[in-house]
């Protein structure tokens, strides 16, 4: 009786350091997890934020959810792209032409009517290294954009950029067709170089200069493809980051902030809206595309 009672309790006292392993193990496991995350996160933030913000950011941030709008839109145009390159007819590949042309996403001034061409036309991309270059720089900056401020308000400074940039193409160059997110892309910089300007002195001075010289090579390196292309329109460029410089500061700059509250966040709605609705009435009754 007494040995079935001690193996009994050695059983027992077995089960409980297996349970008690299988805890630590899974306690270890989440820690793990935890660091890479944290370690992730405290990257991002050096790069993002001034100091002053880090630790707001850092006690709040996770990795779920992912961030998924700058991921659906380039899987979107990439796959937008991969259409028009294999099952559209093309004169060459590496830069499309029959196919995107007769696309209903393209900007085209004569099917200005067609309002969602003045958005849709961001899924289309002229090239190889048209949508290689913009897929690269949207994810390079907005993903860890999204990781800071999520993706609504990403996405809210993105399609500004798109839409301003689509419509002041069509006052500045009311003949040239359109595509290509850049005008997205754009604002996202610009909303990024005023943030690096403004909160430069209380940055890490090495982060601030490495920060801007790495916005200037991006910004070069477009405009040389840009060249190379004779078929972008600049204005369109331009718009996007004038875009990102005024909503995209506002937004990225109050991350912990209630946006709504914030004056500056619609001083710049006002001034968006008045562009908007002028851009609106000249290509109903102004624009010689007519």
């Amino acid at each position: 009786m007494a040995t079935a009672l001690n193996m009994e309790l050695e059983r027992r006292g077995l089960n409980d350091v297996v349970e008690e392993e299988d805890e630590e193990r899974g306690k270890e496991g989440e820690q793990k997890a935890s660091t890479c995350c944290d370690r992730v996160h405290k990257f991002i933030s050096k790069w993002m934020l001034p100091e002053d913000a880090r630790g707001t950011y850092l006690e709040r941030a996770t990795c779920i959810p992912p961030p998924v709008f700058i991921i659906i839109i380039s899987f979107t145009e990439l796959a937008v792209f991969i259409y028009y390159a294999v099952w559209k007819p093309q004169k060459q590949w590496i830069t499309l032409d029959t196919g995107i042309w007769n696309s209903p996403f393209i900007y085209r001034p004569d099917k200005r009517e067609e309002a969602w061409r003045f958005v849709s036309y961001m899924l289309v991309h002229a090239g190889v290294e048209h949508i290689v270059g913009n897929l690269f720089m949207q994810l390079l900056l907005g993903i860890p954009l999204e990781m800071v401020h999520k993706g609504h308000r990403v996405g809210l400074v993105y399609l500004a950029g798109v839409i301003g940039g689509s419509l002041a193409s069509s006052i500045c160059d009311p003949l040239q067709a359109l595509v290509g997110a850049s005008g997205g892309i754009y604002a996202l910089i610009g909303g990024y170089f005023m943030n690096i300007l403004v909160n430069f002195r209380e940055m890490i001075p090495l982060f601030g200069i490495t920060r801007l010289l790495i916005i200037i090579f991006i910004g070069k390196c477009d405009t040389f493809c840009a060249v190379s292309r004779n078929t972008v329109s600049f204005v369109a460029h331009i718009a996007g980051g004038l875009a990102g410089m005024s909503i995209g500061y506002t937004v990225f700059s109050c991350f912990d902030q209630a946006l709504l509250r914030d004056p500056r966040f619609w001083m710049a709605i006002a001034a968006y809206l008045l562009c908007f609705v002028f851009a609106v009435v000249f290509n109903i009754f102004l624009s010689p595309a007519n």
